[in-house]
């Protein structure tokens, strides 16, 4: 069995339980060299062989992999944040299903969650954006889908989450000028709960003076979008006016009431 695991967003203590357990159980890991904290590792076991793929095609990942496989060795393969996103996954497994090799996914911390908590915001605040949408650009990478175009999504007024994108942020911020404002909220948030983690906040009009100033290449997730900094409105599940009735807890309940939102209202 293999086991991809989301690494998280970088830092040791953002893996889940999971994720450090078959981390200690494993034989082999390979790992993302590139954008991993080296303290993630220490997870591992001493005796774990520890393979650095950055510079591996997928073809030749997947040969370690299904190495172990055949040599009865339980292998971990470490993807930043949630193997749902840009992890590769889909074409990872598709090689391992080929060879007749199982494989499992653990979830991890995905990177713009981190990015969010670390500038503590909500993407989504009521009346303000309700959605957000996870996306990227075309630089040196697999063209986009048709329908896919940014102007699209920020029509849409939705929370842009903006992956793998840093180095054309000047070329973005003018696509999203005349939908969003050269006013609108942009927080840029490089490494993510990793030591080197950098901040940088502005606007549509001013992000990419400060990305350009800070040197940033790699490993930094965009977020852009009015709910960054509005005040925005109160969410109806909560308000204090909407009719609750009491439902049995469904776990241990410690003598708490627990009072649920009416199922009606």
């Amino acid at each position: 069995m293999i086991h991809f695991v989301g690494a998280g967003p970088g830092a040791a203590d953002l893996l889940t339980v999971r994720a450090t357990r078959l981390l200690a159980a494993a034989d082999v890991v390979l790992y993302p060299g590139t954008y991993l904290d080296p303290e993630v590792l220490e997870h591992v076991s001493d005796g774990a062989e520890l393979v650095d793929t950055q510079h591996l095609s997928l073809d030749e990942i997947t040969e370690h992999l299904v190495a172990a496989e055949r040599d009865g060795r339980q292998a971990v393969r470490l993807g930043t944040g949630d193997m749902s996103v840009y992890s590769a996954l889909h074409e990872q497994g598709r090689r391992l299903d080929a060879a007749g090799v199982e494989w499992d996914v653990t979830p991890g911390v995905p990177a713009y969650a981190a990015a969010a908590a670390t500038v503590g915001c909500e993407l989504t605040v009521p009346l303000v954006a309700q959605s957000v949408v996870l996306t990227r650009t075309r630089a040196r990478s697999t063209p986009m889908p048709d329908g896919e175009e940014l102007a699209n999504f920020a029509a849409t007024g939705a929370t842009l989450v903006l992956h793998l994108a840093i180095t054309r942020t000047r070329e973005l911020m003018a696509q999203l000028e005349p939908t969003h404002g050269a006013d609108c909220p942009v927080v840029v948030v490089s490494r993510a709960s990793q030591p080197e983690e950098l901040v940088l906040r502005g606007t549509v009009g001013s992000i990419a003076d400060a990305v350009e100033q800070a040197g940033l290449r790699q490993a930094a997730v965009i977020l852009v979008g009015r709910a960054l900094d509005a005040a925005g409105g109160e969410s109806y599940l909560y308000d204090a006016q909407r009719e609750r009735r009491s439902r049995p807890s469904r776990g241990p309940s410690r003598g708490v009431s627990v009072a649920w939102p009416s199922a009606t209202g």
